[in-house]
């Protein structure tokens, strides 16, 4: 199954090294929402939309992604790192896919090491994470999208 997986990932690369073992799983053209001007997500079977939680949701470059590339109908999955709390998480993109009669397959989060404000301080939190476990947690998931 021919499958995008468009994502923002900065500060510590967490979010990055999921999808990774998700392209790993199952083959997965990985589209950094950052670097693509333009995309034809018509041509994949599904669409994976991942980013880390920035402000307790998704970062509005993934989000404003989806809003200007989501075809009709397109089936999505969602995927997620986070430090502390997951927030809203997915939320806005899951509204951007409903609004357009994509199916939700499912979502994925895990947690990633986070240093962001006040955590900086305190060298971190999540530190170490996403881990093996988590990794391999995020293989299954892909290949249970079938």
């Amino acid at each position: 199954m021919k499958t995008a997986i468009c994502y923002y990932s900065r500060h510590h690369g967490n979010t990055l090294r999921v999808i990774e073992a998700m392209a790993e799983a199952g083959d997965a053209e990985l589209i950094d929402v950052t670097a693509r001007s333009a995309v034809r997500l018509e041509d994949y079977d599904r669409v994976g939309f991942a980013s880390g939680i920035y402000g307790f949701e998704f970062h509005r470059a993934v989000a404003d992604f989806a809003r200007k590339y989501l075809p009709q109908g397109k089936p999505v999955f969602l995927v997620y790192t986070y430090g502390g709390a997951k927030g809203a998480g997915a939320k806005a993109v899951a509204k951007i896919a409903e609004e357009r009669g994509c199916p939700v397959l499912g979502e994925f989060g895990c947690r990633g090491f986070d240093t962001f404000g006040p955590f900086k301080l305190a060298g971190g939190i999540a530190k170490g994470h996403p881990d093996a476990l988590d990794l391999e947690d995020a293989r299954k998931f892909y290949r249970s999208l079938g």
